[in-house]
């Protein structure tokens, strides 16, 4: 299952997050399946943290010191995440 969420995009994400929670607030769950979603809630809130963290440093990557746009090319990481995601 951790394939599959880091397969996604950061909306589809956001979006499973948002029906987590909504799910969980209506309350008409079984207990078992509220620690699931909880679960599965917490582990999305932390890929999305990561995700905005890394796309802050990018960011700053590409300002220099007086905020001026730098020339920036993508990390072989960075590119090769791009390239997986194209080919979903």
């Amino acid at each position: 299952m951790a394939d599959k969420q880091e397969n996604k995009t950061f909306e589809q994400k956001m979006n499973e997050l948002e029906t987590i929670v909504n799910q969980l607030e209506q309350g008409n769950v079984s207990l078992e399946e509220s620690m699931d979603k909880f679960k599965t809630g917490i582990q999305l809130s932390e890929q999305l943290q990561d995700t905005l963290t890394k796309a802050e440093h990018t960011m700053a990557k590409m300002m220099d010191k007086d905020g001026n746009e730098v020339e920036f090319e993508a990390s072989k990481d960075e590119k090769d995440d791009h390239d997986a995601n194209k080919a979903d």
